[in-house]
């Protein structure tokens, strides 16, 4: 049967739609694969981000690209994962992430620990803590672990005296002994080392340490790599429950967790940074 002019163009139309339309799919679906082989890390930039890319040739070998987001704050990248806007992050330690979920009713798991940063009190006007004078600053993070890290390690150096049971939970409020009249200012984390010569000395955790230019052997005092503290802060590898057993999770814990990984931390750090795996 003949078909009419019109009718004819309106077909010729429509499998065009359908052939641009096949098209763009056929290029989603491309573009969709490439993207699976795309593992996008949240991490602080030292050390975090530094590992992730001593690393990338490992992930290569495997077949995928590491995408590396750094972050200045511990709050945006959790959000991040939450959000789903990364695959992974790793700037924080397992405390800190158990605590975050419990405040903020994020689900992030941890999928791996990759290692320990000595927690140190470093000399800001005061040069030693023998020189504390009465009523001496001391910085502390304002975040509830890393304080309660802060003064487990004040309470370490015989400075102060917590309440029995406080432990990873401590506050100031919980100082039962301060024979030194120590004033606790409390100050966001990442901002510590740039307060420091405003205070007697402050306890920093060690990526912020690190980016500073502060080393731990010049530290006046660290946590041992072989106590509690090493197990409750060990940094990890923290994902969106359900991800744990992911290929790109996997993948992602088989880089950081092989002898590249160690080598490049021992190597680097100079003890500032410790393997737990």
């Amino acid at each position: 049967m003949k078909k009419h002019p019109i009718a004819a163009r309106l077909c010729a139309v429509a499998l065009a739609v359908v052939c641009v339309a096949g098209l763009a799919a056929c290029g989603q679906s491309g573009s969709s694969s490439d993207g699976d082989k795309t593992i996008k890390v949240g991490a602080s930039p030292t050390p975090h981000a530094q590992i992730l890319n001593a690393v990338k040739d490992e992930l290569a070998k495997d077949g995928y690209t590491l995408e590396v987001v750094e972050f200045n704050d511990y709050i945006l990248p959790n959000k991040a994962l939450e959000n789903g806007e990364l695959d992974a992050n790793y700037f924080q330690h397992v405390t800190y992430l158990n605590d975050f979920n419990e405040e903020n009713g994020t689900h992030l798991v941890n999928a791996a620990g990759i290692h320990f940063e000595p927690f140190g009190l470093y000399a800001g006007k005061t040069a030693s803590l023998d020189a504390l004078p009465d009523g001496a600053t001391v910085a502390v993070p304002n975040d509830t672990t890393n304080e309660a890290r802060a003064l487990l390690l004040l309470q370490q150096e015989g400075l102060i005296k917590l309440k029995d049971g406080a432990g990873l939970n401590a506050t100031v409020v919980d100082i039962v002994e301060n024979p030194k009249n120590l004033k606790i200012e409390e100050v966001e984390a990442a901002q510590l080392p740039h307060h420091l010569p405003s205070v007697d000395i402050a306890a920093i955790n060690g990526n912020y340490a690190l980016g500073a230019g502060l080393k731990v052997s010049d530290a006046l005092a660290t946590e041992s790599d072989q106590g509690e503290a090493a197990k409750a802060y060990a940094n990890i590898v923290a994902v969106k429950d359900g991800n744990q057993d992911s290929e790109k999770t996997k993948a992602l814990v088989k880089a950081l967790t092989s002898e590249t990984a160690k080598k490049y931390i021992d190597d680097t750090y100079d003890g500032a940074v410790v393997t737990v795996f």
